[in-house]
């Protein structure tokens, strides 16, 4: 049985989506401020976080940031009763993996959480005796022990980067809409927003060490797409 933290300071949305997460067959626990989530993160080991983004304690954000810094790749969907864009960015940014706005439909949030879950159990079903590695110039990039180098020295990658440079990677050389993109990293139940590979794509480019004005790496082929060289 699959286990979820809901960190969430509202009384009434713990209620509501830990009695739909009993029901779809999972497991929760619950925190109603940001340090006390963040001690159940490491206690429970949850297999999955709800997020949110307004915390007394501690901010959703402050929360997704500290736990990728210390390479916690546990999945987290932010929730966020904000329509700002510049928060979901932030989110993406720090690490999270999907976002849903509140109000939202628990039929929805349900559907985020199957996915998501269902993708990073997929990556790390991977268990082969011997390691894929793909070499890009100075990029090693270990695709069974999900390890990232760059000039010899390891990058830490959160999972959706990893696997967008995994696909970049594997599709060298070609054009890759946006759309493409999030069909084939994010999967056709993720519901953002094209938005999302953008961020995405600034944020890898940084961890490799490329700038955004630079080609060195991974191309911005305007009005189309991305592309590793």
């Amino acid at each position: 049985m699959k286990k979820i933290l809901i960190i969430e300071d509202e009384p009434n949305i713990i209620e509501l989506v830990g009695y739909n997460l009993q029901n779809n067959g999972y497991e929760y626990v619950s925190a109603e401020d940001g340090l006390m989530g963040v001690t159940l993160v490491h206690k429970e080991k949850p297999d999955l976080i709800l997020l949110d983004l307004m915390l007394p304690g501690k901010n959703g954000h402050e929360i997704c940031r500290e736990l990728r810094e210390e390479g916690n790749k546990t999945p987290i969907i932010m929730l966020t009763a904000k329509s700002d864009e510049v928060d979901k960015i932030l989110g993406l940014e720090f690490g999270a993996d999907d976002y849903i706005t509140k109000p939202f439909s628990v039929r929805e949030l349900m559907a985020r959480i199957k996915a998501v879950l269902r993708r990073y159990e997929e990556h790390n079903l991977s268990d082969k005796a011997n390691d894929y590695i793909i070499r890009i110039d100075d990029i090693e990039i270990n695709t069974d022990r999900h390890e990232v180098f760059v000039g010899g020295k390891q990058i830490e990658l959160t999972l959706k980067e990893f696997e967008l440079l995994c696909y970049l990677t594997e599709n060298r050389g070609h054009v890759l809409s946006r759309d493409q993109l999030l069909d084939k990293v994010w999967g056709i139940d993720f519901a953002g927003e094209t938005r999302t590979v953008d961020v995405h794509i600034r944020y890898l480019r940084k961890k490799l060490g490329q700038d955004d004005n630079e080609d060195k790496y991974i191309q911005t082929i305007r009005g189309k797409g991305y592309k590793m060289k």
